[in-house]
């Protein structure tokens, strides 16, 4: 064999020889696949959460910064080893007399993020002022969330002795979760009534949520709940997990309506009843799936919970916690708040 031969023997060898390391390498994207719990360096309201995907070809995410729901991601892509992903987020300005928005200002949100170690990531967020003049930048951690597993089987649940969370008389068993925070909550006849009145002129009132003293883990919660018409409120599952009270009687579908996950799973049915009456909800929450009935309907079947809902006490999903009803959106009545602890 001549040496013409053995030279293009050898380029071919390591030609192959480097398509295979290649190959083989990891993709540089894959250590920031997954669900992660993100804890924002704020001094209150500090949960967030993140998920980013690789579907077909592409990239995806979905974030969760402190409060309100889960935003599809707008871009997101790979620079320097580091991961990038921009949220365009709309601002209401001003609107109607109806509520519907009449001007809208568009806001550039940048999050950047880097590995630090197998299951940890750190990064920074970028967020505009509401009036377009500057922004706030904003440093955070973020811990891998593992898979939630197979749906665990309720009829083999084991449950322990009813815990009766309301004693019909006063608020023992309860508190603000700000003691600052003005009180709107009382009980009158058994009820309990959370009535957060504002003054028609003046500075707005900050009125508190109220949380039980206790903590649980998995768990069946029963309640009874009434909205006046407009109302809103929330039940928020070991202070993380928030499932939506509402007056949405007569509306389409959505995950924000009555006896949803807020803003991540929608009921299978409507099943609401129209406003000024008592409905019943009936949660199972074990093993991070949720079951939800409304009014003897199941409207959540055994669902996965991906993650914290906004305006959660922690991000970290694996620590008992306590029940908290929101109490600065509308006024809102419970009764026969009764919470059965899973064992097993």
């Amino acid at each position: 064999m001549n040496k013409k031969n053995l030279f293009v023997i050898a380029g071919l060898s390591l030609f192959i020889l480097n398509m295979t390391q290649c190959t083989s390498q990891e993709n540089p994207v894959d250590p920031y696949l997954g669900m992660w719990a993100l804890d924002l360096d704020y001094e209150k309201d500090k949960a967030g959460w993140l998920e980013v995907r690789q579907e077909d070809g592409y990239l995806d995410a979905e974030i969760l910064w402190r409060w309100a729901s889960v935003y599809p991601v707008d871009s997101v892509k790979m620079e320097s080893g580091e991961l990038l992903l921009v949220h365009i987020h709309e601002e209401v300005l001003e609107s109607d007399e109806s509520g519907d928005p009449i001007k809208i200002m568009k806001q550039e949100r940048r999050y950047t993020l880097k590995k630090e170690g197998e299951d940890r990531i750190t990064g920074s967020g970028v967020i505009p002022n509401k009036n377009g003049i500057g922004a706030e930048t904003v440093t955070f951690t973020g811990n891998r969330i593992p898979p939630c597993g197979k749906p665990p089987k309720l009829d083999e649940v084991k449950y322990g002795a009813p815990v009766q969370l309301l004693n019909g008389r006063d608020l023992a068993g309860w508190e603000l979760l700000d003691p600052q925070a003005a009180n709107g909550w009382r009980v009158e006849d058994g009820v309990l009534i959370n009535d957060p009145v504002q003054p028609e002129k003046g500075e707005h009132i900050n009125y508190g949520h109220l949380r039980t003293t206790e903590t649980f883990e998995d768990f069946r919660l029963v309640v009874e709940v009434n909205i006046p018409e407009g109302s809103n409120g929330g039940v928020y599952l070991r202070g993380i997990y928030e499932v939506q009270v509402l007056d949405s009687y007569g509306k389409e579908l959505d995950s924000h309506n009555m006896g949803a996950l807020y803003s991540r799973i929608v009921p299978l049915v409507s099943a609401e009843k129209p406003a000024g009456e008592w409905q019943q909800l009936d949660i199972i929450l074990y093993q991070r799936y949720l079951t939800v009935s409304l009014n003897g309907k199941t409207i959540i079947d055994n669902q996965p919970v991906k993650g914290v809902t906004g305006g959660a006490l922690t991000s970290d999903e694996f620590h008992p916690g306590p029940i908290y009803l929101q109490g600065d959106h509308g006024a809102v009545s419970f009764r026969n708040l009764v919470l059965t602890p899973i064992l097993n």
